[in-house]
């Protein structure tokens, strides 16, 4: 769950209030993981890789996933060297400068369809002060600095909501480009996090507790390089009811597109909103061809 809007309309203040509702929500609930199946969820990880797990997986530590990601990355890095950070370019280019990330990400203001995009008034959205127990899940949770071995060196952050729903789907886009093959050892860490952590793990926040009951990849959209797409089960307050959240991650060379969408509601929003996903995209892709 994710917070505030942009500074310059109501929606932001009004992003702000909702996240603080869905925290009181699902603060105090019981800290024990429940083991649970992956039982209906699709292939979640693009190109055919294994995604789907069969109850609980066997607990990894930060540091096995750490090496994984780390080796991974190297031999990204080793890849023959093209125009740094342009996308769909090797994953061990070099990292897109702030300025041109920015100019890539959707503007204060733009629509997207029914949507409106705008900048978070109050920093960045699952930050240092989310992180995950067990550590291996913390790429779920968030990919901010620290939430893996490799940070990113530029980060852009837009919120993406209906401006006038205060019961509606929120999106969190949050594009990050890496150094090296930091983008690819990202995306390992977050595939290992969904295996291992399938069966569910408790999100740590500044004043409350998270517990998440089950993650399932789903169908991931057919950008980039590679993408990963996962769906969480998430207890609320009293342990009775459940509430849904949608991660979306994609890779383009050395950067990562991250959709991270919710609901302050029962309802379960299906996925990430393609328009959403698809006009990301589709700016950030066109800046290949310029």
């Amino acid at each position: 769950m994710f917070g505030a809007g942009n500074q310059r309309r109501s929606g932001g203040r009004r992003a702000r209030l909702r996240r603080a509702a869905v925290l009181a929500l699902v603060g105090a609930v019981l800290t024990g993981a429940a083991a649970c199946g992956g039982d209906g969820a699709t292939d979640g990880d693009k190109g055919g890789k294994d995604a789907r797990t069969e109850g609980k997986a066997p607990a990894s530590t930060p540091a096995d996933g750490a090496e994984d990601a780390a080796e991974s990355a190297a031999s990204a890095g080793s890849d023959e060297p093209s125009t740094p950070g342009t996308p769909g370019t090797p994953a061990g280019s070099g990292a897109l400068s702030q300025r041109d990330l920015t100019a890539l990400a959707f503007t204060d203001g733009e629509k997207i369809g029914k949507y409106t995009a705008g900048e978070f008034s109050l920093g960045e959205p699952q930050g240092e002060d989310y992180t995950a127990d067990p550590a291996t899940c913390q790429p779920l949770v968030s990919l901010a600095k620290g939430a893996t071995a490799f940070d990113p060196a530029s980060e852009v952050h837009r919120n993406v909501d209906v401006a006038e729903e205060m019961v509606g789907t929120t999106v969190a886009v949050q594009l990050r480009s890496y150094n090296g093959g930091g983008a690819v050892g990202v995306m390992k860490a977050l595939g290992a996090a969904g295996k291992a952590c399938a069966g569910g793990f408790v999100e740590n926040r500044a004043v409350a507790k998270g517990q998440y009951l089950k993650v399932e990849p789903v169908k991931a959209p057919d950008h980039g390089d590679e993408a990963q797409a996962y769906r969480f089960t998430i207890l609320d307050v009293k342990g009775t009811l459940k509430l849904y959240e949608y991660l979306t991650v994609v890779r383009s060379g050395a950067t990562t597109l991250s959709f991270r969408a919710d609901i302050l509601d029962t309802k379960d929003i299906g996925k990430v909103p393609e328009e959403v996903i698809a006009a990301q995209w589709k700016k950030f892709e066109a800046a290949s061809t310029r």
